[in-house]
């Protein structure tokens, strides 16, 4: 008994870890969507964790002069999901009233430095969190059927896993840039 002890031990201390490592489907969306949804919020909350505790001068904090801030960089994720959002449910690219809203955050680049600073990291992460509301209320909607079918040259699969490859890059971004933060 006493050699099987460190054996129980780490049988239960690895399957405490794999359960935390499983794509669970959310009630109410299909199979392959609710897949999706999971990795994406699983991504989502992963990134927030680099971000969270972020004070202003981490918030704006740039690593060089061509570099993006932590906060446009979340904006960022949030405008790229949108464009995804008008793609793949409307067919269509972003029109003047939401070009003006989201394609400074979308391209970033000079521009954005001197627009997206002296707001709090909450700022970007409630903008953030409305956007990925509002995927998911849309994606509910939807069947894997849907997810399947071809929208311009990609798959609405293909463009959501678009978007979650995405933010898994930004997110090594964040991981770097946070590591450098005085």
């Amino acid at each position: 008994m006493k050699k099987l002890i460190p054996f129980i031990l780490a049988l239960c201390f690895y399957s405490q870890i794999s359960a935390q490592n499983i794509i669970e489907v959310p009630k109410g969306f299909s199979n392959d969507i609710g897949q999706m949804i999971s990795m994406l919020d699983n991504l989502k909350s992963r990134v927030e964790r680099h971000v969270v505790d972020l004070d202003q001068k981490g918030t704006d904090f740039l690593l060089d002069d061509n570099a993006n801030s932590p906060g446009a960089i979340i904006y960022h994720l949030a405008a790229t999901e949108a464009y995804y959002q008008v793609y793949t449910f409307e067919g269509r690219g972003f029109n003047k009233k939401e070009e003006k809203k989201w394609n400074l955050a979308l391209n970033l680049g000079e521009a954005a430095r001197n627009e997206f600073k002296d707001k709090p990291i909450s700022y970007y992460m409630n903008i953030y969190d409305e956007v990925r509301k509002k995927t998911k209320a849309l994606l509910k909607d939807k069947d894997d059927e849907w997810f399947k079918e071809m929208n311009g040259s990609m798959s609405n699969h293909w463009a959501w896993f678009h978007v979650m490859e995405h933010q898994a890059n930004h997110m090594g971004q964040l991981a770097l840039i946070t590591k450098r933060i005085n």
